[in-house]
């Protein structure tokens, strides 16, 4: 599942590509998505114009008119496409990009005035598209959702008080979608790595030194990844077909059994399991 430097990236591939351009067909060839996708789309957004896309969290936001909104969430596999007139066969703003694109997958197509169709696929359909209410911001699914890590909301007073009396680990904290928007699997091993801290690290047990560290380090972390175009875990390509290469700073996702790169370390990587998602720390410099 793409977390939030990727879906970053791929918002910022999409208002390159697609903002100011008006809506002049829609085609939805399956419904079935992880919930079924409304008819009004279509009535509501065809002929309007795309003034901008942002991101909440791992969700795209098209804003249609200014008054208008499109809530697009990739779910597990889970892709957009654009597909430019005079190249019908490579996408370009493709999470798992590939010069050939399966259109047994292809649930819906949109067409602008630009002559670019976009296209979203989605093999295994956990993916969904939802219109979005003036108040939306007060509504499911946005409403569940923590401050977003780069928000003067991601506080040391929020997280105190978020963590107080609680006894879960510190990565199950950091993947929880309510505590923070975004983080998955992959950045929050990273985030800790730099943290120095356990993934099995109880929160009822970090110090105020290690929450404003995890606050610091988390930017850090995904800002950089943003910076290197998010992490090609399978094949994962931004707007220009170059891979996001942020996987070749991990320093210990996916590195079982290496030996720590931290400075004056001489531990090895380990991989744990915390509620069935793998961890990967150095059992001798993070504690």
């Amino acid at each position: 599942m793409p977390e939030l430097p990727e879906v970053e990236v791929l918002k910022r591939s999409l208002q390159k590509k697609i903002r100011f351009s008006k809506i002049t067909r829609i085609r939805i060839y399956n419904r079935n998505l992880r919930y079924k996708v409304p008819y009004s789309i279509k009535r509501n957004l065809k002929n309007h114009v795309v003034n901008n896309i942002s991101r909440i969290s791992k969700y795209l936001i098209f804003h249609i008119n200014f008054s208008k909104k499109l809530l697009v969430h990739l779910g597990m596999s889970g892709s957009i496409h654009l597909i430019e007139k005079n190249n019908k066969i490579n996408t370009n703003a493709s999470f798992y990009h590939s010069s050939y694109l399966p259109t047994k997958h292809n649930h819906i197509e949109i067409s602008f005035n630009n002559d670019i169709k976009m296209i979203y696929n989605d093999p295994r359909r956990f993916g969904y598209f939802k219109l979005l209410k003036k108040n939306y911001l007060s509504k499911k699914p946005i409403i569940n959702l923590g401050p977003d890590p780069f928000s003067y909301k991601f506080n040391f007073e929020y997280i105190k008080n978020f963590i107080y009396k609680k006894k879960i680990n510190i990565k199950n904290l950091l993947m929880n979608q309510k505590f923070v928007g975004g983080i998955g699997n992959i950045y929050a091993n990273e985030i800790l790595y730099y943290c120095r801290l356990k993934p099995t690290k109880t929160v009822n047990q970090l110090s105020k030194k290690n929450i404003l560290n995890i606050i610091l380090q988390a930017r850090k972390v995904l800002n950089k990844a943003i910076i290197f175009g998010g992490s090609s875990i399978r094949d994962f390509k931004k707007t220009d077909g170059v891979p996001g290469n942020f996987q070749q700073n991990f320093k210990v996702y996916g590195k079982n059994n290496a030996q720590c790169p931290r400075h004056g370390c001489n531990g090895y990587i380990q991989k744990i399991l915390t509620s069935n998602r793998s961890a990967f720390y150095c059992p001798k410099c993070q504690i």
